[in-house]
């Protein structure tokens, strides 16, 4: 019997995973979610490292190559400071990192876990040493949160995913807007949820930050399906217009990426990839993503190749 084979966009990195509890200098429960950036000739991932209270606290690694030998903070970099910032008392995640046009400098969207809940906040950095903490931009429930790196008509754009009280009604991935990114408004939704048998048919988030192409801003967005045998995370693309970051002119039918190895299907929460960064460089892109809540993983794909994916599988409808 001849098998098909089917060439997918996103390739994994055959070392997979390229870091686990058992790389970091500390003692840890896992390390997953990573943000990632090139600073100067290095990558650099900002690691979500759960410890084993069950906080989360965020550690840098570096990397000549973005792919091994990774160079990895003694002490966690950013740590929750409940004194003075309330809204991280149970600490901070999933971090997405985005470099300011015209600022000289990188802001960290985040999710501090305040008693009230999740909430957005953010923070900048010239050297990831030091930072500087904005706050809380947005109330809870919210999540998924990451900056654009130019303005839309002297405003700051930022997708963010809160979520509703009212049953039935999403959670949606939304867009703000800010003239000096601490105070946000013009909020509409962006990308709904579908309803029925879809993948991302009871929850959507976004994945990295919004990554600038000729075609216009590509979004990888994760996206949840609850089936008998639990919730499972996959992957798909978007693509918004370029000048007008809230009209979207792209959508993907199917999935991109799913979990399918031991590392993705087994952890902490099971059938999990969970990305926050991505580094592009020419046509190749390195995807950064949690397997299973439990280690970081690197998968690669060739922009070119995701836009013509996307072509091929959109079936979206502005307002979709």
């Amino acid at each position: 019997m001849n098998k098909a084979h089917f060439k997918e966009v996103f390739r994994r990195y055959a070392g997979n995973p390229i870091i686990t509890v058992k790389d970091l200098p500390y003692p840890a429960n896992s390390v997953f979610n990573a943000a990632a950036t090139k600073v100067g000739s290095e990558t650099l991932l900002l690691m979500r490292v759960e410890d084993r209270r069950g906080i989360s606290h965020l550690t840098a690694a570096r990397s000549k190559d973005g792919i091994d030998n990774w160079r990895i903070d003694d002490q966690p970099t950013l740590i929750p400071g409940p004194k003075s910032h309330a809204e991280e008392i149970w600490g901070i995640e999933d971090p997405r990192i985005t470099f300011l046009e015209g600022q000289e400098r990188w802001a960290i969207a985040y999710t501090a876990y305040s008693e009230g809940g999740p909430l957005v906040c953010l923070a900048t950095t010239a050297d990831f040493k030091c930072f500087e903490r904005l706050g809380p931009v947005m109330p809870p429930e919210d999540k998924d949160a990451a900056l654009f790196p130019v303005r839309f008509a002297g405003r700051w754009a930022m997708i963010h995913r809160p979520v509703p009280t009212f049953p039935g009604r999403g959670p949606h991935i939304w867009i703000s807007f800010s003239p000096d990114l601490k105070h946000w408004g013009d909020h509409r939704i962006l990308i709904r949820t579908r309803t029925g048998g879809w993948w991302d048919s009871d929850k959507i988030g976004l994945s990295p930050p919004p990554l600038k192409t000729d075609a216009g801003w590509l979004i990888l967005y994760h996206g949840v399906r609850t089936t008998v045998g639990g919730a499972i995370y996959r992957l798909g693309l978007a693509l918004l217009d370029i000048d007008d970051p809230t009209r979207v002119i792209a959508r993907s039918d199917e999935w991109v990426f799913g979990p399918e190895k031991d590392y993705e299907l087994f952890g902490d929460v099971d059938k999990v990839v969970f990305p926050c960064g991505w580094v592009a460089e020419d046509d190749e892109v390195r995807l950064y993503y949690g397997g299973a809540d439990t280690c970081l993983a690197l998968a690669t794909a060739n922009l070119s190749e995701m836009l013509g994916w996307l072509k091929k599988h959109n079936v979206c409808a502005e307002g979709q």
